[in-house]
């Protein structure tokens, strides 16, 4: 029950901020969450830019796995609770300093007040990230961008969270 009610502060945060007039025509960047490897890629061009690790949803909290976009990127939000409380933008607020919201409606990649939980499933289902991961990836990603979010491994995901050697065809 509380998860539902964070999912709809979240919602709620998300619509009482204003989106970003960046968009982003036919973006070649598309962020990649692995939910199991607990990890957030960005590649573009086909060519793996950074890897991030991130906390996911928590058992009862999952992650919701697709492929969606980012719809706004707001820096200092505001987190509305789901008992009405609201947490400004600062050291105790839940969303870090960051937020960028889905197109599934209240989620989002965003930081976060407690740097002990990334790496773990912990989350009501948004991706956390560090301090200055998030503000670092918030400088790279445009509104438009689109984020795949994966439960399951795949050949791409091994490729590339896998920590092995990537042997790529030379095209000579």
């Amino acid at each position: 029950m509380g998860a539902a009610f964070l999912a709809t502060a979240e919602a709620l945060a998300q619509d009482q901020q204003t989106a970003s007039t960046e968009t982003s025509e036919e973006s070649r960047r598309r962020i990649i969450v692995s939910i199991a490897d607990r990890k957030l890629a960005v590649v573009e061009d086909g060519r793996v830019l950074k890897i991030y690790q991130t906390a996911v949803g928590a058992d009862g909290t999952p992650s919701p796995t697709g492929v969606f976009k980012i719809a706004t990127r707001v820096k200092d939000p505001t987190w509305y609770g789901p008992h009405g409380q609201v947490v400004a933008p600062g050291k105790s607020n839940p969303l870090g300093d960051r937020w960028m919201g889905l197109t599934r409606k209240g989620y989002g990649i965003h930081g976060t007040n407690n740097q002990r939980s990334i790496g773990h499933n912990v989350s009501h289902g948004c991706i956390r990230m560090r301090k200055a991961d998030v503000e670092e990836l918030f400088e790279i990603v445009k509104v438009g961008d689109v984020v795949e979010m994966v439960a399951e491994p795949t050949e791409e995901l091994a490729w590339i969270f896998g920590g092995g050697e990537i042997l790529i065809a030379s095209a000579e």
